[in-house]
């Protein structure tokens, strides 16, 4: 017989799956609490005893989003890159594209720095990614860099990739946008890269 733990899991579960399909159907705005306990099957009040609103439920589920992202294997071929330079833009690719799709791009893009606010989002965004972009940039720029200029480098890049998945996000082909600006920010980076060299 399951717990109460395990029923309690399993309801947020519930509540958090459905929350996440209506929010990337329809939007935050256009789905209210009543909406999400009717799909999950339970009463209202037992959304409200696992979250305090709407917003509650939107940001468990912005960070489901993120950590579904991240979670992604990254491909063999990857693996074995050795320039820093296509690494990050593969990488960036990656994310543009899986940013873009639409159960995703809603939740992701339109609705969560509108209802989360721009700086919540950059820190849930630099919780899942910021490590791997700061030492991703460490191997770019070196070993010469200074601590200083690997974070200044990492906040630009971080910057600019936030800046491409919000374009992806109203473009009218977000995988075409995805490729272009990918491929953009690795001519960029290795501009970067060979300046550092002349320097």
């Amino acid at each position: 017989m399951p717990s109460q733990a395990d029923r309690r899991a399993a309801t947020v579960a519930l509540i958090l799956a459905e929350a996440r399909r209506l929010f990337a159907l329809q939007g935050f705005e256009a789905t209210s609490i009543d909406d999400i306990a009717a799909a999950a099957g339970v009463a209202k009040g037992a959304v409200y005893h696992h979250f305090e609103s709407k917003e509650a439920v939107f940001l468990r589920v912005l960070e489901g989003v993120q950590g579904a992202i991240a979670a992604t294997p990254v491909p063999a071929e990857a693996l074995s890159e050795r320039d820093p330079v296509k690494l990050i833009a593969a990488a960036t690719l990656r994310y543009l594209l899986a940013a873009s799709e639409p159960e995703v791009r809603r939740v992701l893009l339109i609705d969560g720095p509108a209802v989360i606010g721009w700086r919540r989002w950059r820190e849930i965004d630099d919780r899942y990614f910021g490590a791997g972009a700061r030492q991703a940039v460490a191997w770019l720029l070196g070993t010469a860099a200074s601590e200083a200029e690997v974070a200044a480098t990492t906040h630009l890049v971080m910057g600019a990739v936030m800046e491409a998945a919000l374009v992806c996000a109203t473009a009218d082909d977000p995988a075409a946008s995805a490729r272009e600006l990918a491929s953009a920010l690795g001519r960029m980076l290795g501009g970067l890269v060979g300046a550092a060299a002349r320097a």
